[in-house]
């Protein structure tokens, strides 16, 4: 198993990374066509213009963009190619917050609520 460092060794700090998240759902926000985002010239807007498909899609490859890297890594690659793809990941999932009128402090939340808790009883506890 390849234990190389990812990209960046030292996480920010909570409170930072909540901020990284907020801004970069700011900047996705301003970019919603209803917004002025020009499909022309922004990626997230040419996502958002053309609607959940394009970005569930875009979440689809990525996910199994995450997972091929961490196949790769099991052989050999190096760990940042997982941060990579997560990140890519994290991003087209930040467009389908916006799209929805959420926000990544809507997850954090979430994930705040089941700190702590056992993740078998967690999923226990979902409805059917």
């Amino acid at each position: 198993m390849n234990t190389s460092t990812p990209p960046t060794t030292n996480p920010p700090d909570p409170q930072a990374a909540a901020d990284i998240l907020a801004r970069l759902a700011s900047v996705i926000e301003s970019r919603k066509p209803a917004h002025g985002g020009d499909p022309d010239k922004s990626y997230v807007a040419r996502l958002l213009h053309k609607g959940p498909d394009a970005f569930l899609k875009k979440i689809g490859e990525e996910a199994t963009e995450v997972v091929m890297a961490a196949k790769d890594v099991q052989h050999g690659a190096e760990r940042a190619k997982i941060v990579h793809e997560v990140a890519d990941l994290w991003f087209h999932c930040l467009i389908a917050l916006a799209h929805f009128g959420l926000t990544p402090d809507a997850v954090l939340a979430e994930l705040a609520r089941r700190e702590g808790l056992s993740g078998i009883a967690e999923k226990a506890a979902r409805p059917a």
